[in-house]
């Protein structure tokens, strides 16, 4: 490992730069640091889930009269976040059990992402696709650590504005995601309040999870005074 390597990393792992020698040593000390993380992040989960648990009820009983209606999902988010929107679009269109819903993910298709960007600027690649594509029955889910995406923000607000269900996963302290949420310009955000990336990348995960549960149970049951979609 070179040194600017091993500078970049030891945020991440800040034993190994105490030149240990004992190999016994070294592994108790990543055993534990790999614990302590695994508690970590089950707390959070655990504190998310009970914090929000009214608003993903409420949440996913909409998503799933939607999905009944025709809706579609449209996840999106940037780096990392990127990857979970993509995940959570799998989640609701090839799931391992359930009834499968049209779900996309609008970072997945890199000739559009990249013409977008380069033609019309990077903060409108997921604005211009919900114009494209979206209806007043679909629903919106962005995913940002930070909550303060402009790309995001103005997917979210054209969304809203066309009617279409907007949800927000953010960290941190909540971040402009949280400030629409509080001033009735975005449906739900769901905030995990923590500082590390990692951390809150996997509740969000376990937030999604428990939307796609909930949608799932109620389009088995009847929906009363509504159509389903042909």
């Amino acid at each position: 490992m070179t040194t600017h390597d091993s500078e970049s990393t030891s945020f991440l792992y800040p034993f190994i730069d105490s030149e240990e020698t004992d190999a016994q040593s070294l592994l108790d000390d990543l055993a534990a640091s790999a614990r302590g993380k695994a508690a970590e992040s089950a707390r959070l989960q655990k504190e998310s889930l009970d914090e929000y648990g009214d608003g993903l009820t409420a949440a996913g009983i909409d998503m799933a009269d939607r999905f009944r209606r025709g809706g579609r999902l449209y996840t999106f988010g940037n780096g990392g976040s990127s990857t979970d929107a993509a995940t959570l679009a799998s989640l609701f269109s090839r799931p391992a059990r359930g009834r499968p819903v049209a779900a996309w993910s609008l970072a997945a298709d890199q000739a559009v992402v990249t013409a977008l960007g380069n033609d019309v600027g990077f903060d409108l690649i997921f604005k211009r696709q919900i114009i494209a594509h979206a209806r007043d029955r679909d629903v919106a889910i962005a995913l940002s650590t930070s909550g303060n995406s402009d790309d995001l923000m103005t997917a979210l607000t054209e969304a809203k504005q066309r009617g279409l269900l907007t949800i927000g996963f953010a960290g941190h302290e909540g971040g402009r995601m949280a400030a629409m949420a509080s001033a009735g310009e975005l449906d739900f955000c769901y905030t995990v309040h923590s500082q590390s990336i990692h951390r809150i990348q996997e509740s969000h995960a376990m937030l999604g999870y428990r939307l796609w549960s909930v949608a799932q149970e109620h389009m088995t049951r009847p929906a009363p005074n509504s159509v389903e979609a042909s």
